[in-house]
């Protein structure tokens, strides 16, 4: 076969990807896998019991704020890492700005409190459970994710992966605040963390077993 009949020949078979399926693709998925996520959450740790009421604070919708800021982030990396050579830019900072906020906001209040009750603040009542909660939660969301950017074309899959695995867990985590009892900035900004990072570190090592292509 000649050159330009191939080249005719795949140009004829291309499809054309309506506009925005990419986007509806993500949307989907995280529905799906927050709503997986929050009838897991119900049946094993069930809802806090005050949540009505602690629902009333600004604390309560800045914890719910910190993960959701993260997923936005991740959503958007790793939409930019699913074209082919493409980078995820600014959305690194997306990623990052939740973090550092939490962080400053956690050396404020550490800053403000007696040695003595430093320690109660960071390991809270839950610090044993919290990441591994935080983990079982991502296992609805996990697969979810992978299969919407799996339907993309990632070059750099271990780092497409760890998004993946980011987006998952924080996606998890925003569903876990609704049992959660910890209120404290300095508790959210290592435990809640190692509950989101260890997943991302697992979508590193899975991105090139389930994202190639």
């Amino acid at each position: 076969m000649k050159t330009d009949d191939l080249i005719g020949l795949l140009s004829n078979q291309v499809t054309r990807i309506e506009r925005g399926a990419v986007a509806r693709r993500f949307v989907k998925a995280l529905l799906l896998g927050g709503l997986g996520s929050l009838v897991l959450m119900s049946l094993v740790f069930g809802v806090r019991h005050d949540l009505a009421s602690v629902a009333r604070t600004a604390l309560f919708w800045s914890k719910m704020a910190y993960p959701l800021a993260i997923a936005v982030g991740a959503m958007f990396a790793v939409m930019r890492l699913g074209r082919p050579g493409a980078r995820a830019g600014y959305s690194w900072a997306l990623i990052a700005l939740p973090f550092v906020a939490v962080w400053a906001a956690s050396l404020f209040l550490l800053d403000g409190t007696a040695p003595g009750g430093r320690w109660a603040l960071v390991l809270g009542q839950t610090w044993r459970t919290c990441p591994f909660n935080i983990m079982l939660l991502s296992l609805p969301t996990f697969p979810a994710v992978f299969w919407a950017v799996k339907s993309l074309a990632p070059t750099q899959l271990r780092l497409a992966g760890a998004v993946a695995g980011l987006l998952a867990s924080s996606t998890a985590t925003v569903v876990y605040c609704l049992h959660c009892p910890e209120m404290s900035p300095a508790f959210w900004g290592v435990w809640y963390a190692i509950g989101m990072l260890v997943p991302a570190g697992i979508g590193a090592w899975l991105g090139p077993k389930l994202l190639r292509w």
